[in-house]
């Protein structure tokens, strides 16, 4: 049996979507019943609800955590919530019932400095300085995970098995995050180029993403594997020019392309001075722009991933092209 955790998410929907055709026996954990039927099973509850948690787990060999915040918010106690109680949460109900491996999606951002990266790899240590909640939290829910296989706290006589799989900005049309808040600030005019627009960076469509998780679970045999207790970036395998890409996503909803823009400094200073009001005042929600974000929009990060291909066998099934011709079709 497996169990998906956030069975209804963007990856985790298709994560099921993709054990389910090739014949595998599927629970999905989730908050909420979920809007396209499937012939997974359907456990209701959340990441706090540690009873819901442990009965998800009940006969399950492989579990695939996929539930997070993502956000910018400048608020920590959220993320605490979230991604680091939660992922603990996950570990002491896969403790309770003897489940054999866990698949836990972290993300590129976790090693990311705010600095140009280019084909870096999974050599590159977490950063001395956080400059957003959300990485930080993934990085030490990601290193909790990856340091339950070498203490082996579980306390089962059967190993325990886990790795970590890093994707870099997820697509797809069924996308609730992304590409709402593009074509939303698009629509407002509200949307600026940051930088000179020269910078590349890597993407992952949701079905490769999905199909590496599958193949990086396959690979967890024992605690031999090369995979156990390893942590692996994902994507295309080839950068796109940032800024090119989003207009062409743009022109897929009939919007036009991005006409203003601003230096990174001028956006890290406001995301700074935006950050400082929503800290002081305690504002909810998310600012427009945040020193990280800046950083991430404007310079120029892709990852190296033949680790992945070496260890699990990842190879991306969907081309650029193909995924990006599936999408317009989906959002137009």
């Amino acid at each position: 049996m497996n169990l998906v955790i956030g069975g209804t998410g963007f990856l985790g929907g298709e994560i099921v979507r993709q054990l389910l055709e090739r014949g595998e026996k599927v629970r999905a954990f989730c908050r909420r019943q979920p809007a396209e039927p499937n012939h997974a099973e359907i456990v209701l509850g959340n990441l706090a609800d540690r009873q819901a948690l442990h009965n998800a787990c009940r006969g399950v060999e492989t579990v695939y955590h996929t539930a997070s915040l993502p956000s910018i918010s400048v608020h920590w106690k959220p993320f605490y919530e979230t991604n680091i109680v939660g992922a603990q949460n996950v570990l002491d109900a896969c403790r309770d019932n003897g489940v054999r491996r866990l698949i836990y999606t972290s993300s590129a951002s976790v090693t990311f400095n705010c600095q140009p990266q280019k084909g870096v790899d999974e050599s590159l240590p977490y950063p001395n300085r956080w400059l957003a909640h959300y990485p930080h939290s993934k990085a030490i829910a990601e290193k909790m995970i990856l340091d339950s296989v070498s203490s082996n706290h579980l306390g089962s006589r059967v190993p325990f098995l886990a790795c970590s799989l890093r994707p870099h900005l997820i697509i797809g049309h069924r996308d609730r995050h992304l590409f709402p808040r593009l074509f939303a600030r698009a629509e407002q005019g509200r949307l600026f180029r940051v930088g000179d627009g020269s910078n590349l960076i890597d993407i992952i469509f949701v079905e490769n993403a999905a199909l590496a998780h599958i193949l990086a679970a396959n690979a967890l045999t024992d605690s031999s594997s090369p995979v156990n207790g390893n942590a692996y970036y994902i994507s295309q395998g080839k950068p796109v020019n940032c800024w090119n890409w989003i207009n062409e996503i743009l022109s897929m909803k009939g919007l036009p392309n991005v006409q203003r823009s601003i230096s990174l400094k001028t956006a890290w200073q406001v995301g700074c001075f935006l950050e400082s009001c929503y800290k002081l005042f305690r504002l909810s929600g998310e600012p427009w722009m945040t020193r990280f974000l800046a950083a991430q929009l404007a310079q120029t990060h892709y990852l190296n991933i033949s680790k992945a291909k070496k260890d699990f066998g990842y190879e991306p099934k969907l081309s650029y092209e193909e995924g990006m011709e599936h999408l317009k079709q989906k959002l137009q």
